[in-house]
């Protein structure tokens, strides 16, 4: 497979929708092998400092004590993106597997103000293709930005699609 690579990829935050199922996981670790796109990515400190703790950190974990409270996830991420020249950090905007009513919008905060581009990675399980849909500048028109997004995703089958709400915002 070649896939054209952008600089603009290569430094941004990577939304991963739809999120359905746990198989989401191990796709897009591959496709962004694959795609040679280091990306890293936020999950319970609990499986980077567990048994298998080695794993999850080669495939580009970055473990957090989710009982803090506040922004400091994302204040994080925003000092991640500032301090390298070369880092995708993925983020599940819906936040869980599950059907939710809106999308989590930590992500938009931090393309803002870390100065980096939006790219939309995606996973359609009907047509059986993974990738990157749409790298973009956001504009800071919160809710022309978000239209966008939403109608790139509209057309992308989730694995259950019971548990994705394509209105995201």
């Amino acid at each position: 497979m070649e896939v054209n690579v952008t600089p603009d990829l290569k430094r941004s935050v990577m939304l991963a929708a739809p999120h359905t199922s746990n198989w989401d996981f191990p796709y897009a670790i591959l496709t962004f092998w694959v795609m040679e796109v280091d990306v890293k990515y936020f999950i319970k400190d609990s499986y980077t400092n567990g048994f298998f703790g080695w794993f999850f950190k080669w495939t580009g974990a970055i473990g957090v004590d989710r009982n803090k409270k506040g922004n400091k996830l994302t204040d994080y991420a925003i000092e991640l993106l500032k301090e390298n020249e070369e880092l995708v950090i993925l983020i599940p905007a819906e936040g869980t597997r599950k059907a939710v009513d809106k999308w989590r919008t930590g992500f938009y905060r931090i393309a803002i103000e870390a100065k980096v581009p939006v790219s939309l990675g995606y996973m359609d399980y009907k047509k059986k293709v993974a990738g990157v849909a749409d790298v973009f500048w956001l504009s800071g028109d919160f809710e022309k930005d978000m239209t966008h997004i939403q109608e790139v995703y509209r057309h992308i089958h989730p694995k259950n699609p019971e548990g994705y709400n394509p209105e995201i915002f």
